[in-house]
């Protein structure tokens, strides 16, 4: 009896190609898995079953898991406010450690002693999957084929489009070459032709997908209001939604407003930097209502210590390591500053542009009497002297020691 390999399947080239190349290398029988983190095209084929199992495949599971990414893994990140080198919003990273979670939990349901994914030896995806697997279930077998030069000999979408018709499979899929997008409910990422050249602009006009570019959208401004608890959304424009419903439609009402392109450089986890544009327009203004809120009912250092840890946050989810002592740790602190986020926030949207217009919330720490220039009874202005002076004590310590060594450098 043939061992099982759990695959990652996309039902794309790429991943059409492993079923007959494992089958011929391994002997293995083939389970495969679609998990629909919300990317819509691969889902809407409707030949997607019948080309995993006339590829070779004895199975294929299609994996709804939409609504656990968007309340357990997106809403993480957005509370935690982990923004990967100050503009990428981590849309693939969040979503490979559920992809993994998936992926083991069915290879367990099968007996399967082995996982296979597509992601390149170039790429962070073999690190998010692997690590995720490994802290998963340390005993599982990981065949990463483009790792394997000695096994895996296609270097190209020609190479596969042969390698699949030499073993009967005649695949829907054009020798030309486009650009690389990974797309799921949080956003869009785009990459190669114009976009490995870093000195040229992104053709937006051929590349956008979920948006229209700012000059592109229209000339009014669109007004939208989120409600809170408890750092959760609830509603939107006075709907109760789900959390996915809610990203979905922010989605819509943003890429109409050219909210969320970002043209970034960044650097791998793998030592090299790469350049992509990604579309996030619904998750632009979530993280932006949600900062919004924070700013009105966190204290200080809570606020400076919670940026500090959403920095180092992002970092740990961008190299894979969701399931490790440090992300639980963090996210628990990010849980206890949560309590207090609940209320209204209203924005407008503008060619890009996201436009405060107004907060409330039962935890607000403004206070109008102490905020305001006139004199209330929460403040004594003559309090501010004693505490100048305690304050910057240690500034004019140091100002009286230089003079006191000016002067006895004078007196030599």
């Amino acid at each position: 009896m043939s061992e099982k390999v759990v695959l990652a399947y996309s039902g794309g080239l790429d991943t059409t190609a492993l079923i007959p190349w494992l089958k011929e290398n391994f002997g293995y029988e083939i389970i495969c898995v679609c998990i629909n983190c919300g990317q819509e095209e691969e889902l809407t084929d409707d030949n997607l079953q019948e080309r995993a199992l006339s590829s070779g495949a004895s199975k294929l599971y299609i994996e709804d898991v939409v609504d656990e990414f968007a309340d357990e893994y997106i809403m993480p990140c957005v509370q935690a406010g982990a923004v990967y080198e100050h503009q990428y919003l981590l849309g693939t990273s969040m979503a490979r450690p559920l992809i993994a979670k998936r992926l083991v939990e069915i290879a367990h349901n099968e007996g399967a002693s082995a996982i296979c994914h597509g992601a390149t030896g170039k790429g962070n995806d073999q690190i998010r999957f692997e690590l995720g697997i490994k802290a998963l279930d340390p005993d599982i077998k990981i065949i990463a084929p483009w790792r394997m030069p000695e096994v895996w000999k296609m270097d190209s979408r020609e190479d596969e489009i042969q390698f699949c018709k030499d073993h009967g499979i005649d695949l829907p899929f054009s020798m030309g070459k486009g650009y690389s997008r990974d797309r799921n409910l949080w956003h869009i990422s785009h990459e190669g032709l114009e976009l490995e050249d870093p000195s040229q602009a992104p053709n937006y006009d051929n590349l956008l997908v979920l948006s229209v570019s700012p000059e592109k959208a229209p000339d009014k401004d669109t007004e939208i209001s989120i409600t809170f608890e408890a750092g959760v959304p609830k509603t939107l424009n006075g709907k109760a939604m789900k959390v996915s419903e809610i990203i979905e439609e922010l989605n819509r009402i943003g890429g109409a407003n050219g909210i969320g392109i970002i043209d970034i450089v960044e650097n791998r986890v793998v030592g090299m930097k790469s350049r992509g544009v990604y579309e996030t327009p619904g998750g632009t203004i979530l993280m932006a209502a949600h900062d919004q809120l924070e700013e009105l009912v966190l204290d200080r250092e809570t606020m400076e210590t919670k940026k500090r840890l959403g920095s180092q946050f992002a970092q740990t989810v961008y190299e894979g390591k969701w399931f490790t002592p440090l992300s639980e740790a963090i996210r628990a602190f990010v849980a206890e500053t949560q309590k207090v986020v609940t209320g209204e926030v209203k924005m407008r949207l503008y060619k890009g542009n996201i436009i405060k217009n107004g907060t409330t919330s039962p935890y607000s720490l403004y206070n109008s009497s102490l905020a305001s220039f006139t004199t209330g009874d929460l403040y004594d202005h003559r309090d501010a002297s004693g505490f100048i002076n305690l304050f910057g004590l240690p500034l004019k310590v140091r100002a009286l020691m230089k003079n006191d060594v000016k002067k006895i450098n004078n007196d030599k």
